[in-house]
């Protein structure tokens, strides 16, 4: 089985400038998604590769032994290129290097690292099992439930319950189970590629629960929470 496993790392962040190569714990964001895939890798035989178009995250990446020759265009790193575009492009400039298709994709999110290798197997052998899945990513579960607790404004101006069934949900725990996207890892099997779609959600998605903490760094404040509980040991699994 012929696995890859890409790292998308754009230069132009607005929210968190240079947040891809940006220190926590002594060491650059990206690296922690590199020694994860390095260690995946190991356990599957896959191969790592690497989409940016910023030449010092290229170099940073390098020095963790993450090399490439290619470079992800412009359009591809523009504010409104979409994620699963830029996997398909590296993943058609890989399968031309060993003029072979690829049977999954494995896609780690730079921004949220806080995941372990135990979840990376249990995530791929859900997949694999399942003949007709074609995505599996990670979630937590949710702290706010639509059916429950989450409420919208209607065209009245009038709040309601985000989500109804038949019926009153009376307590959370009745009411359907809501996961959170964490945003860590996403698994592609290969034909999802080619049926043109945009989005990891399909008709045949599956979710890996994590079993412990895990968000992705979306403002300054994050890196400092992070970090916090890296140095401090408070993380309830082992995070390479």
């Amino acid at each position: 089985m012929n696995i890859l496993i890409t790292i998308c790392a754009r230069g132009g962040s607005k929210g968190i400038p240079g947040k891809n190569i940006k220190h926590i714990n002594h060491k650059p964001l990206i690296a922690y998604s590199i020694q994860c895939a390095n260690e995946f890798a190991t356990y599957t035989g896959a191969k790592v590769t690497l989409s940016t178009d910023d030449d010092m995250i290229k170099k940073v990446a390098a020095e963790f032994g993450l090399q490439t020759e290619y470079k992800r265009s412009e359009e591809l790193a523009s504010d409104f290129a979409g994620k699963i575009d830029v996997i398909k492009d590296i993943l058609g400039y890989e399968e031309q290097l060993i003029n072979n298709k690829y049977d999954i994709v494995l896609d780690l999110d730079v921004t949220s690292p806080l995941r372990s290798i135990s979840d990376l197997k249990n995530a791929f052998n859900i997949l694999i099992e399942d003949n007709d899945c074609i995505t599996l990513f990670s979630v937590n579960n949710a702290n706010r439930n639509p059916y429950f607790n989450m409420v919208e404004a209607g065209p009245d101006g009038y709040i309601h319950l985000s989500k109804k069934l038949e019926g009153t949900v009376l307590t959370r725990q009745s009411a359907p189970k809501v996961y959170d996207v964490n945003a860590s890892f996403y698994f592609y099997k290969r034909s999802f590629f080619d049926l043109g779609l945009k989005s990891p959600i399909t008709d045949k998605t599956k979710v890996f629960v994590m079993d412990h903490f895990c968000f992705d760094l979306d403002h300054p404040i994050d890196f400092e929470f992070m970090e916090y509980m890296i140095v401090n040991k408070k993380l309830d699994f082992d995070l390479i």
